[in-house]
């Protein structure tokens, strides 16, 4: 992984050049044809824009986070993918005076092979998909968060008839506990405990509550927590929202280090050194330069790696690697055509 990022970086440093090539790549792809007017750089264009696919796992997440989405699993299926699209393409030679297939050859060969041919690795992955099998059948079973839902972790569950999702759960515990092979591993026969210990919890039937002006209204126990989880995520929103960041995780550590700072501001031999003179914060805040400031953030700006309008396009492009990778077997065909006798 640090290595592909490795190969990715190369890519992020030099901005201009990738985008005028994402750009002709871009073209290419609408096209169905490839561009030949910077053929020799388009074959590191076009591994670099697969690494960066292979990394883009947020696209298959239903906003659910962990356990429901599995962004380390999809980047493991993802470089599969890449590893047989990108063996594909460095097996076609563009033109007989270039050197093409150098990036994919790299790439799959140095890098990619150990991973698909790593046998620990295949056999964990096996497992995991038969754990995301059972898990998703107790999702349907339950009518929670499911996997072709769309509201993400704001969704309340659907709202079958109680009595038929414990049907569903009835019929999913039946099926663990007579597997032959399901039944004797511990991670099921706890998964079956967890069911049995809050099973009244998970079907509990509605609570006749009577209000002040005596009317009886119906209340349905919660079988999850995630209206206090939902309470949390809107305080992150909006935090989000007052300060323009996409995550907390930094902010949260700048909270950490800033600490002692400001608590230094107690410290009247600290503030002498800082005030430089001035008798206020505000007065020396004043002093400093604006165009330093100015200077700086656009220097982080530039060097933040962000992508490309073109570039984010690309990657959402569904079966991205395997339209590449058909773009230069067109292309070779092509060539091979032309080269035919009269």
């Amino acid at each position: 992984k640090l290595k592909l990022l490795e190969f990715r970086e190369l890519g992020v440093r030099n901005v201009r050049y990738k985008n005028e090539m994402v750009s002709e790549l871009k073209e290419s792809l609408e096209l169905g044809k490839l561009k030949t007017a910077s053929l020799e750089k388009m074959p590191t264009t076009c591994a670099y824009v697969m690494i960066d696919w292979a990394f883009e796992t947020s696209s298959q997440s239903g906003g659910y986070g962990f356990p429901f989405d599995r962004p380390h699993f999809e980047f493991y299926k993802r470089l599969k993918v890449l590893y047989s699209k990108m063996k594909q393409i460095s097996n076609i030679h563009l033109r007989d005076e270039i050197k093409d297939n150098r990036p994919f050859y790299r790439i799959t060969n140095l890098l990619l092979e150990n991973v698909i041919n790593d046998k620990e690795l295949t056999r964990a992955a096996k497992k995991i998909e038969e754990k995301i099998s059972v898990f998703d059948n107790l999702r349907e079973a339950l009518r929670i968060a499911l996997p072709d839902g769309k509201e993400g972790l704001n969704d309340d569950g659907d709202e079958d008839n109680i009595k038929t999702i414990k049907q569903k759960v009835k019929e999913l515990r039946h099926w663990i506990t007579t597997d032959e092979k399901l039944s004797k591993k511990t991670d099921y026969k706890k998964m079956v405990e967890q069911i049995d210990k809050y099973w009244e919890k998970l079907f509990a039937d509605p609570i006749a509550v009577k209000m002040p002006d005596g009317q009886v209204i119906m209340i349905q126990p919660q079988r999850t927590n995630n209206i206090l989880e939902r309470f949390f995520r809107y305080l992150k929103w909006a935090y989000r929202k007052k300060s323009g960041k996409t995550k907390m995780a930094k902010t949260l550590k700048a909270i950490l280090a800033d600490t002692p700072l400001v608590k230094n501001l107690e410290n009247q031999e600290y503030m002498k050194i800082i005030l430089n003179d001035c008798s206020t914060l505000e007065e020396r805040f004043a002093k400093i330069d604006c165009k330093l400031v100015w200077e700086e953030m656009k220097r982080i700006q530039n060097n933040n790696g962000r992508r490309s309008p073109n570039m984010v396009k690309i990657i959402k492009e569904p079966n991205l690697p395997q339209k590449i990778c058909q773009l230069f077997i067109e292309f070779k065909n092509e060539n091979d055509y032309c080269r035919l006798p009269n």
